[in-house]
């Protein structure tokens, strides 16, 4: 049996028009026997659930449905694949098909010349295809990210993200956690590193996790990771010397 390097979490919610072509292309761009899909149905109540149990099978790599009886959130969605995971590095990616799975041979690369124990390799998405409305949105709210938790990334919101899956079960589990990865890892003394990456508009259906709740809930999840990092130790905990007889 082949080592799975690399675990591929999509979480999923009424995205069966869209998963049939980000699959192929997940299984064109990377290695099939490296590689692992799992795919994390939220709740779904459109063909999703159908599509994938009769689509994963004609699929050369090995993959894994996750289902959600009722809704729980993109992040948990997110943390439910991880700890299924099997490989050394989990890329995370959005259903909608806007991340292009091409791309993530140009993360791994970019892995590979990490050297720390903890990174998060994260995508900046290049002219952007969502409306100006959503832009506008972004912008200000990865203004105000930067401002409370300066993370290191200038578009904490792209899907498309690469960290070793060691790292990510070192962070700390809520809702919402997934817009706050970079500043997480940042937390354990990992590196952030922002790779310029295509974004596509989205071909089927609307948006599922959306940002017209997300205004207050926002700003509190800001300032308690912030508290987070503020009242981090682990930076001493890693230079920390040890001696042994």
């Amino acid at each position: 049996m082949h080592q799975i390097e690399i675990s591929v979490v999509i979480p999923a919610k009424n995205e069966a028009k869209n998963l049939p072509s980000l699959l192929i292309e997940i299984a064109n761009s990377l290695t099939p026997e490296a590689t692992e899909i799992i795919i994390v149905d939220d709740g779904s109540d459109d063909d999703t659930l159908a599509l994938l149990v009769s689509l994963t099978d004609s699929l050369p790599l090995a993959c894994k449905i996750i289902t959600h009886p009722n809704s729980c959130g993109q992040s948990t969605s997110v943390y439910h694949g991880v700890l299924s995971a099997r490989g050394k590095w989990v890329v995370t990616l959005d259903a909608d098909g806007q991340n292009d799975p091409a791309d993530i041979p140009k993360l791994i690369a970019t892995a590979k010349q990490e050297s720390g124990v903890h990174f998060c390799i994260i995508g900046h998405r290049q002219q952007r295809k969502d409306t100006q409305w959503k832009r506008m949105q972004s912008k200000v709210a990865n203004c105000i990210r930067q401002w409370i938790l300066n993370d290191g990334t200038s578009d904490s919101g792209c899907g498309l993200k690469l960290l070793p899956r060691s790292t990510f079960l070192q962070l700390p589990y809520f809702d919402h956690m997934h817009r706050y990865i970079p500043a997480l890892t940042k937390r354990l003394g990992g590196n952030i590193v922002c790779v310029p990456v295509n974004h596509r508009a989205r071909l089927e259906g609307q948006s599922n996790y959306n940002a017209w709740n997300r205004g207050l809930a926002g700003v509190i999840d800001m300032l308690g990771v912030r508290w987070l990092m503020y009242r981090n130790k682990l930076d001493t905990i890693n230079k920390a010397i040890t001696y042994e007889k």
